[in-house]
C-alpha cells in the first residue's frame, strides 16, 4: 500500500516549520492569499523557504491572484507545487499551467458538484485536493462527509478539511487519499502551529498506512 504524502499548511514561523520537518511532513505550505489569518509577505516567505531541505516539497497556496502576483513570488521564492484554491472561472486549468510548475486545484465540496466533471476540466493538475465548503478559503477545520468522493477518479486526491490528530487514521482508512493536508487542525492559534499535535497528526497518518 502506497504511503499517505503528509502536507502541513499554513506555516508562518521558522519553529513550526522545522517542528512539521522533523515530524516528517512531506510538504510544508506557505499561504499568500492576504486575506488569511496565515498570510506570509515576500520577506518572510524567502525566509522560511531557506530552511525547507530539498526532500520536503514546498508549496504556494493562491487564491484568485493575478497572473502577475504568482509571477512575482515565484521569482521570489523557490516554490515547488502550486495550490489553487479559487474559484473556477478565475482559475480555469489554462491559468493553472501557465506558470510551469506542477500544481494542487482545490475542489470545495459544495452539495450539488460533480466532482467527476470537476476533474475532467483540469487534466494538467498533479492532484485534486478535496476541502469543506467553508466561508472565506481554508483553514475553516470543517469536515465534509467523505462518502461523496466518487470511488474512481482520473486524479489522485489530497484531502482537506477539518483534518486533525483525532480524525486523520479514520479519513485515510475510509478515503485512501495519495496525501493529506492540514492547517487549523494542529494549530495552537490561527498561524500558531502546535509541535505535539504536528507529530500526533503525523502518527495517525502512519497508523492507517499499517
Amino acid at each position: 500500500m502506497p504511503r499517505t504524502a503528509i502536507k502541513i499548511c499554513g506555516l508562518t514561523r521558522k519553529e513550526d516549520l522545522l517542528n512539521a520537518i522533523a515530524a516528517g511532513a512531506d510538504a510544508v505550505g506557505l499561504v499568500f492569499y492576504r486575506p488569511s489569518a496565515r498570510y506570509v509577505n515576500l520577506a518572510k516567505a524567502r525566509e522560511l523557504a531557506r530552511w525547507v531541505p530539498p526532500n520536503v516539497c514546498l508549496v504556494g497556496l493562491f487564491v484568485n491572484a493575478t497572473a502577475e502576483e504568482v509571477r512575482t513570488v515565484l521569482n521570489a521564492v523557490p516554490l515547488d507545487l502550486l495550490q489553487f484554491h479559487g474559484d473556477e472561472k478565475h482559475e480555469d486549468e489554462a491559468y493553472c499551467r501557465q506558470f510551469g510548475r506542477p500544481y494542487l486545484k482545490a475542489a470545495r465540496m459544495a452539495p450539488g458538484l460533480d466532482l467527476l466533471e470537476y476533474a475532467s476540466r483540469y487534466p494538467s493538475a498533479q492532484a485534486l485536493l478535496l476541502d469543506a465548503l467553508v466561508e472565506g478559503y481554508g483553514g475553516g477545520g470543517k469536515t465534509f462527509d467523505w462518502s461523496l468522493i466518487p470511488k474512481s477518479l482520473p486524479l489522485p486526491i489530497v484531502l482537506s478539511g477539518g483534518l486533525n490528530p483525532d480524525n486523520v487514521t479514520e479519513a485515510v482508512r475510509a478515503v485512501r487519499p495519495a496525501g493529506v493536508d492540514v492547517s487549523s487542525g494542529v494549530e495552537a492559534g490561527k498561524g500558531i502551529k502546535d509541535a505535539a499535535k504536528i507529530t500526533a497528526f503525523i502518527a495517525g497518518v502512519k497508523e492507517a498506512d499499517v
